[in-house]
């Protein structure tokens, strides 16, 4: 048609932080608008080659270079590569050793998705330069109603002369052209929903959390030593509870002592009440103000969990099996959901996952999709060479290979994994207590209050809602694993026979292990073989 022009429009970086994702789309104009045509291409343009680097290592000290495979994710890699090792040599870890492991990837949970509302995904629906023209003291009331237990600045000002602060100091990085992390939005844009006081008392928040997350990550510096990256064991955890000798006065514990748990307990604290004050009513008031983002963003429906925080109540010996490999052994369970059959819940079998290089610059001796325990990381890189003065000239092919992400497979389907994943499993098992908990948070604040019928949750608002009331399922939890670490604190940390058995890898079990948990992004699964003549 005379009125139609195409256009290529490529986003390289997309992240705000990382920056390793292209997106290419091709855009048609109509009527003076473009119009993105189907499909747009996600293409990873880093090479990470983790297999490679870790081929021919000790399987006891693969956690150590599988941590960094991110530096933002932090403890999730390393502890899924020791349950990969432990579940190779079939070695079980104390309750302690799982409340410890929970807590810390807990804690990472509730930091990650906070900071993800905030600073990663905050300013798609906050318009900072809008927040400029608000009533600093209309912005404490509609604050006072939003967050009525939640005193900004620990109460110090009063709540009008603490926004009147907020709103000089974005005043003057606008005045020195410094927005800084505020100035790649599409400021003034009619999508933007929310008023100006809105919009700078969402703008606090995010301000309060930067400071707020500093403290959420001394759980890890506590049990794994340092965060990023805290120090983790094959066969439990390397912390245990010690008490300063009485006669010495000098003598110190170390961090897990009586001071150390006073920490863990005043943090759990902080966390749970900018979850309950601030998080959890920003992210109901949100989406209020953006109900028609129920209708877009929906995927095929099928979702994946490997399951994740073991219930160490469940197990019925300090060392045995007991319930662990049951769906009802982990706060988030294993589990499959088909073609949004929201209610019926199918098992999950690790031997059905693969990797597909159809489209990635990778070559397999043998077909397209193998299992990761016998997968190939050959790089071959097959793309256009880049341009730099013409970024358009570097343009991909959908019909060939364009990325560096192998891609993962369930059955040789693609699968969502991640929040609304968990929550969707959750509900349909609704077995435990905490089942029942996401059974009535979607009732009361998703299909009541929003007035949005359950299928709707498999849509983009969807998803910050499950971010959210997973976080708070979460945070609640983090205080029944620190009272349980502590009831049993002068127990076992790690297993003793685990490190006769970790001498001989000729005697393991099996010279395949599978690792999994769930990070906050959902389902990570390691796989290591181990050569025991080596």
């Amino acid at each position: 048609m005379a009125n139609q022009r195409e256009s290529t429009v490529v986003i390289d970086p997309v992240t705000r932080i990382e920056g390793h994702l292209r997106i290419q789309a091709t855009a048609t104009k109509r009527g003076g608008k473009y119009l993105i045509q189907r499909p747009a291409l996600s293409s990873s343009t880093m090479v990470r080659g983790v297999e490679i680097i870790m081929k021919d290592r000790d399987p006891r000290d693969t956690w150590a270079f599988a941590q960094r495979i991110c530096g933002v994710c932090t403890v999730v890699h390393g502890l899924t590569s020791v349950r990969a090792v432990e579940n190779a040599a079939g070695i079980k870890v104390p309750k302690n050793a799982d409340w410890i492991r929970n807590l810390m990837i807990g804690a990472q949970y509730v930091h990650d998705h906070v900071m993800h509302f905030y600073h990663l995904h905050a300013l798609d629906w906050v318009d900072v330069v809008s927040a400029l023209s608000a009533d600093p003291a209309k912005t404490a009331e509609l604050a006072r109603s939003n967050n009525p237990d939640h005193r900004p600045n620990g109460g110090e000002l009063p709540d009008a002369a603490y926004f009147q602060n907020i709103l000089d100091q974005l005043n003057g990085l606008k005045a020195r052209n410094q927005l800084g992390l505020f100035s790649n939005g599409y400021w003034g844009h009619p999508a933007y929903k929310l008023s100006p006081e809105a919009n700078l008392a969402l703008v606090s928040h995010y301000l309060e959390g930067l400071a707020w997350a500093r403290g959420v990550v001394r759980l890890h510096a506590i049990f794994g030593g340092k965060d990023p990256h805290p120090d983790l064991l094959v066969g439990g955890m390397q912390s245990t509870f010690s008490v300063p000798d009485p006669s010495d006065p000098d003598s110190k514990g170390t961090a897990v002592d009586e001071q150390g748990f006073s920490i863990v307990q005043e943090t759990i604290g902080q966390m749970r009440a900018f979850v309950d004050a601030v998080y959890l009513p920003d992210v109901v008031f949100l989406a209020r103000a953006y109900r028609q983002w129920a209708n877009y963003g929906a995927s095929a429906g099928n979702f994946l969990s490997f399951g994740e925080f073991p219930e160490p109540g469940l197990v019925q010996s300090e060392f045995s099996d007991g319930a662990i490999d049951h769906p009802d052994g982990y706060l988030i369970p294993q589990g499959v959901l088909w073609r949004n059959n929201l209610h019926r819940l199918a098992r999950f079998d690790e031997r059905h996952v693969t990797e597909n290089v159809a489209h990635a610059w990778y070559q397999y001796s043998a077909g397209v999709n193998l299992h990761p325990s016998v997968g190939e990381t050959t790089l071959n890189y097959t793309g256009p060479a880049p341009d730099q003065d013409d970024p358009e000239a570097y343009m991909l092919n959908q019909r060939q290979k364009y990325s560096w992400i192998k891609s993962p497979r369930y059955r040789n389907k693609p699968m969502e994994v991640g929040p609304l994943a968990h929550i969707l499993i959750m509900h349909a098992r609704g077995t435990q207590p905490t089942d029942r908990l996401v059974r009535r948070y979607v009732e009361t604040y998703w299909q009541e209050e929003l007035k949005l019928p359950f299928r709707k949750l498999n849509s983009t608002l969807g998803r910050i809602f499950c971010r959210a009331i997973e976080t708070k399922i979460i945070a609640d939890k983090l205080q029944e694993w620190k009272d349980g670490l502590y009831g049993n604190r002068t127990g076992h940390y790690s297993n003793p026979e685990a490190f006769q058995r970790l001498k001989t890898p000729s005697a393991w079990p099996q010279p395949v292990g599978f690792g999994f948990t769930e990070a906050p992004r959902g389902a990570l699964g390691h796989w290591v073989s181990i050569d025991p003549t080596t």
